[in-house]
């Protein structure tokens, strides 16, 4: 490709999008539907990032990372902006029940899709009123819609932002939203006559990598998504999102170089001019990384200057995963199950504070094979399990996978009256450097930097680049956030930003 000479106009110039996780692909159909060339560069071997899928041997398979699925119109709306049905692609159906708890004083309860029915349940199993849980699902709603049009779809970092009908709603909103107060505090006073209902929703934390008992209670709008707007199934698995794009996008003309990771970021004259791989050097006037920012700093840009308080904020939770394929079907179980530990201020200080793993730690299990039965055997099911741990800081993960291998099997097993480790016939683990080493992902945190201070959704870093014109960011290290909405979300907002 021969090297340009001249300024060529952001609607025609080709973009080279670095990483092809679930952000990546998105902004790359994004851009191509608008009219741009695009190459998405890829170190692994094909496409997801976090959203991949493993096959263990015995017939199991098992979606890699995520595993909840919320607001599922921002996949749909991307095959109409094609011009495409979604059904054609992608099929979903919303889950119902959505989760199955249980207490470790051994307390079970189902929350179901509807509202009304989940407070009933609650008010039975929990005693807590069914009035004060909608009413506090109800308080939920009302600061997510006053604020979602502005915190999780709009730049933070524009003044326009702030000109917005969407901002005087979020500003209106701002004494229901507890700035000062902790998710944990706001749960405390909403349910003070039953802890496990508090712990219930202090879990909402862990969904973008945070300690209740630190991040604001802004974040308590979180079970909206799930309560009030529903979790969902995709037909063939969560990594049938990346499959459905990857197919669109191909269709599309966009160009997947897979096993071919960017090297550098190149720059000239305070703007980005190209990417250099190992294979080559390629021309692009315009480059969004999917990558992490602080490797995308550090590696890619390695003669720039970087934003060292952002990149310096305190990082989300990462994960350790067990994937084990069980000889038996547990018809107690759903799509997504929760085994509440005793002291869960103990499990979030030993993550956050100690930088360690919780010898009694909560632990969730995904199961698929209900719903998709090629995951598993006839009468077996595929288990991922996985658990709230720090990121990697050069922690003994050898000793501590053994640790808490052991303190999930004595979890589970109590709570279903059975010796599950006797049942495991096939099994993987996935440990926060592995998870580091695949995605790129700094010290594997899950979500970029945690939002456990009032200020955190300010002080992620931007999508676009503040010193090097023609460079964006998408994903879930950057503005809005972690998770398979927001990261869809973001290319939403690097695509408008390029556009604009």
């Amino acid at each position: 490709m021969a090297r340009q000479k001249t300024y060529v106009s952001p609607s025609s110039q080709p973009v080279a999008i670095v990483g092809a996780g679930i952000a990546g692909i998105a902004t790359a159909v994004r851009l191509a539907v608008r009219g741009h060339r695009v190459t998405v560069f890829e170190a692994q071997e094909s496409f997801g990032g976090k959203m991949h899928q493993l096959e263990l041997p015995g017939g199991y398979r098992f979606d890699g990372g995520p595993s909840l699925f919320t607001l599922p119109h921002l996949v749909d709306e991307l095959f109409e902006l094609a011009g495409r049905n979604p059904a054609d692609y992608f099929r979903y159906q919303r889950l119902d029940p959505i989760t199955e708890y249980f207490f470790a004083d051994g307390t079970q309860l189902t929350a179901w899709a509807d509202e009304e029915k989940f407070a009933a349940e609650v008010e039975v199993k929990l005693r807590v009123p069914a009035a004060d849980v909608l009413s506090f699902l109800a308080r939920s709603r009302r600061s997510y819609s006053a604020t979602a049009g502005t915190f999780l779809q709009k730049s933070l970092h524009r003044a326009k932002t702030y000109l917005s009908p969407e901002v005087l709603k979020a500003v209106a909103a701002v004494p229901q939203l507890g700035l000062l107060e902790t998710m944990h505090q706001r749960h405390q006073t909403a349910f003070p006559r039953d802890a496990r209902l508090v712990q219930l929703f202090d879990r909402f934390a862990t969904y973008n990598g945070s300690d209740p008992y630190q991040a604001p209670a802004t974040l308590s709008m979180i079970p909206h998504l799930e309560h009030g707007l529903g979790a969902f199934y995709p037909e063939g698995g969560i990594y049938a999102i990346a499959q459905s794009l990857v197919r669109l996008a191909e269709e599309l003309g966009i160009a997947f170089r897979y096993q071919e990771p960017v090297l550098e970021i190149l720059t000239a004259d305070g703007r980005v001019t190209g990417v250099r791989t190992a294979q080559d050097v390629y021309d692009f006037g315009l480059v969004v990384s999917n990558m992490d920012v602080v490797p995308t700093y550090r590696k890619l840009l390695p003669t720039q200057p970087a934003p060292e308080r952002t990149l310096g904020q305190p990082r989300s939770s990462s994960a350790l995963i067990f994937y084990w394929g069980v000889a038996r079907r547990f018809p107690e179980l759903g799509v997504h199950n929760i085994f509440f530990s005793e002291n869960y201020q103990q499990e979030f200080e030993a993550i956050f504070q100690q930088k360690t793993v919780s010898p009694d730690p909560t632990v969730y299990v995904n199961i698929t094979s209900g719903y998709t039965p090629t995951d598993a055997p006839p009468g077996h099911e595929n288990w991922f399990v996985m658990v709230n741990v720090p990121h990697d800081q050069g922690q003994d993960w050898p000793a501590l996978i053994h640790q808490t291998r052991q303190a999930v099997l004595t979890r589970v097993s109590k709570a279903l009256g059975t010796d599950v480790a006797a049942l495991i016939r096939a099994e993987h683990v996935w440990d926060p450097p592995g998870i580091a080493e695949r995605t790129s992902s700094f010290g594997g945190a899950l979500y970029g930097s945690s939002s456990n201070n009032q200020l955190a959704a300010f002080l992620r870093h931007p999508n676009f680049s503040r010193k090097l014109e023609g460079l964006y960011f998408c994903g879930g290290s950057v503005h809005p956030g972690g998770g398979i909405p927001l990261c869809l979300l973001s290319a939403r907002i690097v695509s408008d930003l390029i556009m604009n």
